[in-house]
This record gives structure tokens, sequence and C-alpha cells, in this order.
């Protein structure tokens, strides 16, 4: 049997509160990417009485298909290479934007799934950025990452992530927020951006947002819990 993220299925394997069961099972790892084997004793006393029931037991393993999310990289400078890098080999498919030829080219981002040469925010306004996509600005200064910021505002992204001190993410955030952006959805942007680990150069910067990727795409950081408010921690 099928199931899709949004309980709609393809097939069956028999109906019934075991079925039910099994669809809710198979909807959470679609959202943890964790695969399960469930048991099932089909008499009544166990399953509730709700009929179809011929004694017995059944196994169902749920294994989730894990296609690659959408990771946007705003910005093709150093950092923005080895995030690439680092993402692909991970399972995400990398899209990079950056209006340098010099620096956005399959020879810089040979694992890239595409790769745009263009104006940034042009072009983050017009990308298919769905709410299971993830997004990173790491662009090469301060009025670039405004600008993204200001073209992704009200985008409903999985994650949508920003590099930055403290003091330049105080700036933007209060900029947006003049221009009317939501307060409700600042407080979802993680910036600075990735986690604690002392990170200093472009490789270890990379290493520590891939690994606040796969901690949000494995349902292990929440913005309640884990996020780091684009206000600072």
């Amino acid at each position: 049997m099928l199931v899709h993220a949004d309980g709609r299925t393809v097939g069956t394997i028999g109906g019934g509160a075991t079925e039910h069961d099994a669809v809710g099972k198979a909807q959470t790892a679609i959202r943890t990417g964790r695969a399960e084997l469930l048991h099932y004793d089909l008499d009544t006393g166990r399953a509730g009485g709700e009929g179809g029931l011929c004694g017995g037991r059944m196994d169902v393993f749920v294994d989730p298909l894990d296609t690659p999310p959408s990771l946007f990289v705003a910005g093709a400078g150093h950092v923005g290479q080895q995030l690439a890098a680092l993402a692909a080999t991970v399972g995400f498919a990398v899209h990079v934007v950056d209006d340098r030829e010099a620096f956005a080219n399959a020879g810089r981002f040979p694992s890239a799934a595409s790769i745009a040469v263009a104006d940034i925010a042009s072009h983050l306004r017009s990308a298919p950025i769905t709410s299971s996509a993830y997004v990173v600005v790491v662009t090469r200064g301060h009025a670039d990452d405004l600008a993204a910021m200001r073209a992704l505002a009200g985008r409903e992204a999985k994650y949508i992530g920003m590099i930055g001190s403290k003091a330049k993410v105080a700036q933007i955030v209060d900029a947006l927020a003049l221009e009317g952006v939501a307060p409700d959805w600042l407080r979802r942007v993680r910036a600075p951006i990735g986690l604690r680990i002392g990170a200093v150069s472009p490789a270890e910067i990379a290493v520590s947002i891939v690994a606040e990727l796969v901690a949000v795409r494995r349902g292990e950081a929440t913005d309640a819990s884990a996020a780091m408010s684009m206000s600072g921690r």
C-alpha cells in the first residue's frame, strides 16, 4: 500500500482499524524519514472489534520513500560552495543562485542540481520554493542578504536560514519589520545560521549549517526548541 503525506492511499493491507493505524504511522515516517516495523494482533479484543478480523498476527513494514528535498543556496561564495558540496552528499537536491558567473558555475558546483546566474532576489521571487524546501542565504554582503530576505518574506519553506553576526541579523530584521514583514515569519527564520560547534572556516561553517538542515529534516530540531531566531539566541 502506498501512503501519501496527506493520508491518501493506493492499495490496501486489509482495511479496518489496523490499516487506519498503519496509515497514521506511515505519515509519521514520511515526516521523520524513519522506517518502522509494526506488529498487529488480529483478534477482536486487541483490535477494537471493528470487523474483518480473522485472528492471527500481521507485521507491517513502513518504509518512507525518501525523495531528495530541494535546498536553495543564495550565494556562491566560499561558504556556499562548501555547503552545496556537503548537502548533496546527505541527500539534498541543491539549487545555487548568484549574480557572478565566475562563482556560479559547474566547475565550482559539480554536484548541484541547478545553477543560475541571475540577480539573487529576482531569482528567489520566482523560484519554486515549496513548503518542503530549504533555503540558505549566504550572499557576499549585507545589502544582498537584505534583498534576498526581502524576496523570501512570507514564503512558507520548511527551513530558511541566513548567515551573519548577531549585529547584522538585528539590522536586517529591524529593516524587514519596518517594511511590514510579519513578526511570526521572522521568528521562524534561523539566524545566525547553523549549530553551535565553534565553526570558523568555510568548511566548518558548512558542517554546522548542514547539521542543522539534517536535524530539521529528521525532526530533531523545531522552531520552539532548537531554532536560532533572527533576534538572536
